[in-house]
């Protein structure tokens, strides 16, 4: 196992050991529910919104360190976005995962770069991916 392969682990076992915004967010503006029912991961999203912005994102839910792990980097970023910076940031971590594209990641973005091995699991996928598509369904909303 490669150094960079073993900080990739240490950076997702981090988020799920001690995730961030593991809450249920009170007056949230939105609540939207997702789940992968091919291995049982469940994952909540609470939101809200000053106009344009996402002043607040929290999550709770069950499911392996990469399903969390992706949440809990995912609510951190997108507090302060607007819903175009956020549907952005969707697309380049879905392109990472799914399209197999080399995104450049600024340095607040750096720990998604922890899930990009997910790919060599295509059952995993839609583990990391889970958080994500949440997102995009509750700014569709």
């Amino acid at each position: 196992m490669s150094l960079s392969d073993e900080l990739y682990k240490e950076v997702i076992l981090d988020h799920f050991e001690n995730p961030r915004n593991y809450y249920v967010l009170a007056n949230s503006t939105v609540h939207e529910r997702g789940v992968n029912p091919l291995c049982g991961d469940e994952f909540e999203l609470f939101l809200k919104f000053e106009g344009d912005i996402i002043k607040e994102a929290s999550f709770q839910g069950k499911g392996c360190s990469i399903s969390q792990a992706s949440g809990s980097m995912m609510t951190e970023l997108i507090q302060g976005k607007t819903k175009a910076e956020a549907f952005a940031l969707i697309e380049k971590f879905k392109g990472m995962i799914l399209e197999d594209k080399t995104p450049e990641y600024s340095d607040d973005e750096a720990d998604l770069a922890a899930l990009n091995g997910v790919k060599k699991y295509p059952v995993r996928v839609k583990c990391a991916v889970l958080s994500w598509n949440t997102l995009d369904k509750a700014l569709k909303g």
